[in-house]
């Protein structure tokens, strides 16, 4: 090889002189420590922070100076929630008031259940009702803009996920007092016999990284409070019972509550006053008086087909089914497992410390004959073993020992982390269950609900949110993807008692080969669409079935499957029609839409996007592609006005980190083994020049 001399080498052209002992290993050291800080910032967890984070996403709520600007705009939210049965229709109540001098436009990134079927919004402004209407997404959105140049007060509903909404209000006045009012309906089934409602309060901040970037997700950019700093927007919630029977055991593990009127049909909860409001998702369970009350076939009859009832003149039907109680077989067969937990930066601190608690329940409690492995991912993943071991007790404690040493840091980077999952072989005659632990803080749910589906087929794929304010859009998506079921674990003491439900459903499955069919009552247009072969019900919640009918209510439901202890069957006769149950047309075409969009993710593009938009229309249901827009015809303004965006406050638990602040990180693997590497090298090297 030619040696290369000349003026770009000038140290190089003699030979260095002599180290002492002592110079000898202070430059050891430094190029140990040279090595090592580069060896980290090539890692993938610190390199795609640095490229992601400062473009697009949640960013610190910074102060303006911009003199007479109110930039908190959003007073306040009282939410009124109705349950009657297994349906709550809630009411959401918004209050912007402009206490600046100059007029502005309002945006506020808010969210909702994913069970939500909203249908109905209306502005009141100056003593005037303006009831929005429902639009395609693009023409609505023309609307708002041109009645914001035009200086009239306008209101823009828009989804950019199921459970993630933006309220744009343009024009408010100084002084006025703005009031958007939100309707939506969701089912309430029960789990285990108890009873679950829940609404979200606040969005978590979303890992995203923007399309310059190579990412293919859009998400709303979101400004944030900073860690501990609570939000100025007022926040009331109160619950009223209409049920068939008495409701008891009321407790809320989220918020201090108040009741009245527990042990009778008409309970009544509010949140106490003392109590942080704003920043978790409000959680209220309960219980109804007597068993297997949930079990029963729901009728809504047009009052005509005259084209009455919306124009619909159709008939629609809920069969809720509680299945039998789990009975263990005798003989468990050997069953694998994948833990994949995320470690990014929005799990460090508390999220994180309760994904450990849960971790050492679920590890800790398999039994001898099941093996186990462990990925962690950040902005790139580790795998704990090469294949999966026994899970012996050394291997089990092995394995809490590096997951109790893992500190959040990083990004989210799920789909990758999925991929490597499906390369995993498999042995044909062993079950596996995937366990993706994870607050979901992340935009590509879609591309995470197509992996599950196209490459973790031959599993059960369950979900764990873990947190305060989970984004339940996506941990319900892989279970549904994965044919498993999705858990929520809030805080650590819960852990334990969700690990044993996994635990027992993944044993003692309740029914398989399930079906069902109707006999006397005409149905079509049902969800799920193939009656003959139903998803295998894994635990207490209900058998869900959608649809429509026509001709006489008459007949019965039939559903069977095999159960442990032999054939199950279920009859449940038809009930005459309930005139007050016409939310079930939303319902039913809110699930159809939810049907579509998993099709839709599957697909690729936006192949449902005529279908999903046609039943938005008819139904007057917000979706990805419709939106609803209310405008006042009053020209109020010939002043263009203030854009201003409502600051969200971090949810409980959540640090900073979350949103790009630096915390303490676990280098990658790569990390140290450079590390040595080069040690190695320099030691080598010093020591064959004799200068050692």
């Amino acid at each position: 090889m030619r040696r290369v001399r000349g003026p770009l080498f000038p140290l190089f052209r003699h030979p260095l002189p002599p180290l002492t002992r002592t110079g000898r290993v202070l430059l050891l050291a430094a190029l140990a420590v040279w090595a090592f800080c580069l060896t980290v910032a090539w890692s993938p967890a610190f390199a795609d922070d640095a490229q992601a984070r400062p473009a697009e996403g949640p960013y610190f709520q910074l102060g303006s100076s911009e003199p007479g600007v109110d930039r908190l705009p959003l007073k306040s939210t009282r939410v009124e929630v109705r349950i009657a049965g297994v349906i709550a229709d809630v009411t959401v109540t918004q209050q912007y008031r402009n206490e600046g001098q100059r007029a502005i436009d309002a945006r506020y990134v808010f969210p909702g259940s994913t069970r939500a079927a909203v249908h109905a919004m209306q502005v009141r402004l100056a003593g005037r009702t303006i009831v929005a209407q429902i639009d395609e997404k693009q023409r609505a959105r023309i609307r708002h803009e041109s009645a914001k140049r035009e200086g009239k007060t306008s209101a823009l509903l828009e989804q950019h996920r199921p459970n993630v909404f933006e309220m744009n209000v343009a024009n408010i006045l100084p002084g006025d007092d703005v009031a958007v009012e939100l309707r939506y309906t969701e089912l309430v089934p029960p789990d285990g016999g108890r009873y679950s409602f829940v609404f979200p309060t606040v969005v978590g901040p979303r890992y995203h990284v923007p399309a310059v970037q190579g990412g293919a997700t859009h998400f709303p950019a979101t400004p944030q409070l900073r860690e501990g700093e609570a939000s100025p927007s007022a926040f009331d919630l109160t619950v009223r019972f209409a049920a068939p029977l008495p409701v008891s055991e009321l407790r809320s593990p989220s918020h201090g509550i108040e009741v009245q009127g527990e042990g009778t049909p008409a309970a009544q909860v509010a949140i106490g006053e003392a109590t942080p409001r704003n920043d978790r998702d409000f959680i209220l369970e309960y219980r109804l008086a007597g068993e297997r009350t949930a079990t029963g076939l729901m009728l809504y009859q047009a009052p005509g087909d005259d084209g009455a009832d919306g124009g619909s003149g159709e008939n629609f039907f809920l069969a809720l089914v509680e299945p039998p109680k789990a009975i263990a077989p005798a003989q468990i067969n050997p069953r694998e497992y994948v833990f994949v937990v995320d470690i990014s930066g929005s799990m460090h601190g508390q999220p994180l410390a309760t994904a450990k608690t849960l971790l050492r329940n679920l590890i800790g409690g398999l039994r001898p004959s099941d093996s186990f492995n462990v990925m962690l991912f950040s902005g790139s993943s580790q795998m704990l073993n090469e294949r999966p071991v026994p899970a012996t007790r050394a291997n089990i404690e092995r394995a809490i020992a590096v997951i109790d040493q893992s500190r959040g840091g990083g990004s989210t980077e799920i789909v990758p982390a999925l991929r490597r999952i499906a390369a995993l072989p498999k042995n044909a005659d062993v079950a596996r269950s995937v366990i993706v632990v994870t607050d979901g803080y992340v935009t590509v749910e879609n591309q995470v609900f197509e992996q599950v589906r196209k490459n973790l087929g031959n599993s059960n794929v369950f979900a764990f949110g873990i947190g305060s304010s989970v984004n339940r859009h996506l941990i319900e998506g892989i279970a549904r993807a994965g044919q498993g079921e999705p858990f929520i674990v809030t805080k650590p003491e819960l852990a334990a008692a969700q690990a044993e439900r996994l635990r027992r459903m993944i044993e003692a499955p309740v029914l398989t080969q399930l079906r069902a069919r109707f006999e006397g009552l005409e149905v079509y247009d049902v969800e799920p669409a193939s009656l003959a072969a139903l998803p295998d019900v894994l635990g207490g919640r209900p058998v869900l079935i959608h649809g429509k009918w026509r001709g006489e209510p008459r007949g019965q439901l039939v559903l069977e499957g095999e159960a442990a202890n032999g054939h199950h069957s279920e009859v449940v006769p038809v009930s005459a029609p309930d005139p007050t149950a016409s939310a079930l047309r939303q319902l039913w075409a809110r699930t159809r839409i939810q049907q579509l969009s998993d099709q839709e993710a599957l697909e690729g593009g936006s192949g449902q996007r005529e279908a999903i938009t046609t039943l938005g229309l008819r139904y007057s249901l917000l979706t990805q592609y419709t939106s609803f827009i209310a405008i006042d015809q009053v020209v109020r303004s010939d002043q263009p006005a203030v854009p201003v965006d409502q600051p969200l406050p971090l949810p409980q638990g959540v640090s900073e980190s979350a949103v790009g602040a630096a915390v303490p990180s676990t280098p990658e693997p790569a990390a140290w083994l450079s590390l040595l590497v080069v040690i190695g090298l320099v030691g080598t090297a010093l020591f064959r020049r004799g200068t050692w």
